[in-house]
């Protein structure tokens, strides 16, 4: 029997008593009680009729038995989908619906308004605790410690990850074995992970940096894992002296910049900080450099490829660029009116092609069809240019995308929600650089005639609408969007007018 992300990620470890997870109480989990676990899960599963090829939807806090769930999920064919804990009942049941899937496993506290949602669409409900502790758990403790792994191919799903439309409605990104373990291998060998390190993580799991960057790689490596359960400043700076390295989002350095306590006594045991889900400032960059000796490895990556380039290991780590096309992957430069690649040096949207490259989105074939061409590459949406030496620089983004604190947020799907409140006849969403997370959005919002509309209850309806991380910082009335000759609303005037809003 042969399935390769399990048997290569997970597999390896069977029977080891090595440490893997260390917690922040002090417990650790070794290779071999985390393969229990999973293969327990495993068994629950299967047991309650779920198929290969089923999805499993997972809305938990980070915990051992969640990364046990990804793990379950590989090893019985199932297609895992983490969904970010803040999304709100509204998206999940558009989650949930999209994606078919028969399972949702979530926190007890959601369990009556999932179950709702879940009873509709014919999906079983299970339960999970920041602890790991749930109807999940309470049934695989009375199941096998090992279970038979299912044959499973490289081109076969193994897990969806939603990324936002334009159009407002999200794509189900589907990634198969090969697009997750060809990334995974590339990524350890190129940041020369082992056996020997051990990685701080900090970063969410229901997101590819923490869990398909992070986790597959320490998996691969066999190095240890610090497993703090979110970013919190005093256990990472408690914990850091035990690491090697480290993987964040770039509010996570300018955090870490803020406090005294991190100096370069505190990283003198580090060999690797790198950074992702978001721009680097290079002000940012280059204060780290000054405080730790340590230069921060920024690579660039998306939900629908992983990663697709990276700064050097060995070599010049360029502020303000994100390095080259990694092993295996492609990048090219190309205009957005014809397609045509663009020379070194001129700005067009930046396409890939490579392993990592998933198959398409789900129940979207039109879609899939406008972004992944036939011969492989992926339009990614973001502008960039390639300069003399190679490295790849992102000037833009082709599709207005917000990047704030690493979540990636689409204005459209604002839009919609302030375009149907009272009073207000259209809204424009932008992002405006803020100190802490990069970006953060505002609503630039024009009434009715005669209107006034009431921006605290505008507030409100987002709050109950979308998750938070979406939610805008600033609500602004104005009389009219600046449009051009097309009518098409000039974003980049917005953008620049309200650009020191935060930060000046």
């Amino acid at each position: 029997m042969s399935n390769p992300l399990y048997d290569e990620l997970f597999g390896i470890h069977a029977g080891k008593a090595t440490p893997f997870l260390h917690l922040t109480d002090g417990g650790v989990i070794t290779h071999a009680d985390f393969l229990a676990m999973a293969a327990q899960q495993a068994h629950v599963m299967t047991q309650a009729g779920l198929k290969p090829g089923d999805r499993v939807a997972v809305q938990v806090n980070k915990s051992p038995s969640a990364i046990a769930l990804y793990a379950a999920c590989a090893q019985a064919g199932l297609v895992f989908l983490p969904l970010n804990t803040a999304y709100t009942a509204d998206e999940l049941s558009y989650f949930i619906e999209n994606s078919g899937a028969s399972l949702i496993v979530c926190d007890p506290i959601n369990e009556a308004t999932i179950s709702e949602i879940a009873s509709t669409l014919g999906a079983a409900v299970e339960t999970m605790d920041s602890d790991g502790m749930g109807t999940l758990r309470d049934q695989a403790r009375a199941m096998p410690a090992s279970f038979p792994t299912v044959d499973r191919g490289g081109d076969d799903l193994a897990a969806f990850l939603y990324t936002s439309g334009t159009t407002g409605r999200s794509k189900g990104a589907m990634l198969t074995q090969n697009n997750l373990l060809s990334n995974a291998k590339v990524l350890t060998k190129e940041w020369r992970f082992t056996s020997d390190d051990v990685l701080l993580h900090a970063l969410p799991v229901f997101h590819t940096h923490g869990l398909f960057v992070a986790t597959n790689i320490a998996l691969l490596s066999g190095c240890r894992v610090i497993f703090i359960p979110a970013f919190n400043q005093d256990v990472v700076i408690d914990r850091l002296p035990e690491a090697t390295a480290m993987m964040g989002v770039p509010t996570f350095y300018t955090r870490l910049l803020g406090d005294a306590r991190f100096t370069r006594e505190l990283t003198a045991g580090m060999r690797l900080f790198v950074s992702g889900s978001a721009p680097l400032l290079a002000e940012t960059h280059v204060q780290f450099e000054d405080r730790t000796g340590h230069c921060i490895l920024e690579r660039y990556g998306m939900t629908e490829t992983n990663m697709n380039t990276s700064n050097p290991y060995d070599g010049d780590r360029r502020a303000g660029t994100v390095g080259h096309p990694l092993p295996g992957t492609e990048v090219k430069i190309t205009s957005p009116d014809t397609g045509e690649t663009l020379p070194d040096g001129e700005v067009g949207q930046i396409e890939v092609r490579g392993p990592n490259v998933f198959k398409g989105y789900w129940k979207m074939p039109e879609k899939t069809a406008e972004e992944l061409r036939e011969d492989g590459f992926f339009i990614t949406g973001d502008l960039g240019k390639i300069d003399d030496d190679g490295y790849v620089h992102i000037v833009g983004r082709n599709k207005d995308l917000i990047i704030s604190g690493g979540y990636n947020i689409y204005p459209k799907e604002i839009e919609l929600v302030l375009d149907d409140q009272p009073g207000v006849l259209e809204s424009a969403v932008i992002g405006v650089p803020h100190p802490d997370f990069g970006e953060t959005v505002v609503g630039v919002i024009i009434a009715e005639p005669g209107a006034t509309p009431d921006t605290d209850a505008m507030m409100e309806a987002v709050k109950t609408s979308l998750a938070r991380f979406k939610h805008p910082r600033k609500l602004i009335l104005m009389d009219a969007l600046p449009r051009n000759t097309m009518g098409k609303v000039q974003k980049n005037l917005l953008r620049d007018a309200h650009k020191d809003m935060f930060t000046s």
